[in-house]
């Protein structure tokens, strides 16, 4: 029997304790590059909507496509990655999905008077989610493999702190460039971003030693294509036997599937708060990006926080539960503010400015937390599974929310919208499972090949 810390020590040893950290600068770039491009992309709603000219149902269906592409494409890419290993996922991962990218800006842009049609726009914005997909399970993977237990809530929680840091700098960005240079600009930089994102994995993105010792004991036994693994426990802990997949575990389904309700709110915010903004607050175009802007570094900052001070706690279930009351409370508060408001909204741009941010944050701190509870309820060896059911999940959600978003819209407008988004954060609450008894924690596990 090993000693996990030993374990992870071993693994950290034969590049330096501080190599580490250039995972988790890989895993980070990997993460903030694509979601520059999956959150980035809604914050210019309002030209996607002019240039192509699309009805709101037609922008709902190619804002959806992205997370369509990611929710269908994220558990191959996993079990690809556990059997695969990180590194090949991720370099494969971030070039097609810059080829992908730069396909857009080439083919499927506005120009002069040609506007595309709304099924190559659809079709390669789910191309890019396909790809894309790749990203989160072994960046994940990655970063599980070289920290150890008392560190990972805080390095992965740092790791999705990329995501709103990437959807802040796409809101920046994105929406300028689409509407002062049109579009191809913008699918041109986000190509850019991946292929250089790809250049430091290449660089940086290595096994720990004690998966390239096992690799290397084995010789010709082990397959590239197909290798098969075994867990080593860690500890003498009740941890889920090595043969038992995250598929069949229902702790890992109940955290998953709370992430994906309760991203709900945070999705309506980011794929149709610009339009909310701009249709019924009469908002301008640079209000509306700092607006998206301070969303982003608001989760960005509150997702570093949560991870380290779980950490501290050990209370990641409890936290992610008043997440979702918090997150429940704050929409229903702006449900009621959009109703009552009514002729008076245009006056009162920075109030909804403000509970746009408010929201925005509590419905996307949990989320580094969620997938330290993820991983660590897999193990390290069957990370890349459990990190991509919980994208699977999340994912799903993008593709539904903007579809549903339009139809409640047509039915009750803005106060319906935010009031649904209110009821989803709180239908999180009873699927989250609760605080496991201290002695039924499980410790991770490493990996060897066998």
């Amino acid at each position: 029997m090993v000693n996990g810390s030993m374990t992870a020590s071993r693994g950290a040893g034969a590049r330096g304790a501080e190599h580490r950290w250039k995972v988790l600068g890989v895993g980070f770039a990997a993460n903030a590059s694509f979601s520059a491009a999956f959150s980035g992309i809604p914050t210019t709603a309002v030209f996607l909507r002019s240039d192509y000219h699309l009805a709101n149902h037609g922008l709902g269906l190619v804002l959806g496509m992205l997370g369509l592409g990611i929710a269908v494409s994220e558990l191959p890419w996993g079990l690809l990655t556990d059997r695969w290993g990180d590194r090949r996922v991720l370099l494969l991962g971030l070039l097609s999905t810059a080829a992908a990218l730069a396909g857009l800006a080439l083919f499927v842009s506005p120009g002069g008077a040609r506007a595309p049609g709304i099924v190559p726009l659809a079709l390669g914005l789910l191309l890019v989610g396909l790809l894309g997909g790749s990203v989160n399970g072994s960046s994940g993977r990655a970063v599980m493999a070289w920290f150890r237990e008392g560190e990972r809530g805080l390095a992965m929680s740092i790791r999705q702190t990329a995501v709103p840091a990437g959807g802040g700098l796409g809101a920046l960005v994105l929406p300028v460039l689409a509407s002062r240079f049109g579009f191809a600009s913008a699918y041109a930089v986000l190509a850019l971003a991946c292929a250089v994102t790809a250049w430091f994995a290449w660089c940086w993105l290595h096994e720990p030693a004690h998966a390239g010792d096992a690799s290397a004991a084995n010789g010709a036994l082990a397959s590239a294509a197909a290798p098969s693994a075994r867990c080593v426990d860690a500890a003498k802990v009740s941890t889920p036997p090595p043969s038992m997949s995250p598929l069949r575990h229902i702790a890992i389904w109940r955290v998953a599937l709370g992430a994906g309700t309760l991203c709900v709110p945070q999705i309506a915010v980011i794929t149709f708060g610009t339009v909310f903004l701009n249709d019924f607050c009469r908002a301008g175009v640079f209000a509306i990006s700092a607006t998206m802007a301070a969303v982003q570094t608001g989760a960005a900052i509150a997702r570093v926080w949560s991870g380290a001070w779980t950490d501290r706690r050990g209370n990641r279930r409890a936290y992610m539960r008043a997440c979702s009351l918090l997150t429940a409370g704050l929409f229903v508060l702006l449900a009621l503010a959009t109703a009552l408001v009514g002729m008076h909204r245009a006056g009162a741009v920075a109030l909804f400015a403000l509970m746009i941010v408010l929201g925005g944050v509590s419905a996307s701190a949990w989320h580094g937390v969620a997938f330290t509870e993820l991983a660590t309820l897999a193990g390290p060896c069957r990370a890349g599974t459990a990190l991509a059911m919980g994208n699977t999940c999340v994912f799903v959600t993008l593709f539904l929310t903007p579809l549903a978003i339009p139809a409640l819209l047509s039915i009750g407008a803005w106060p319906l919208v935010w009031a649904v988004t209110s009821a989803c954060a709180l239908l999180a609450l009873p699927v989250f499972p609760r605080a496991a008894p201290t002695h039924a924690m499980r410790a991770p596990r490493a990996c060897d090949a066998a």
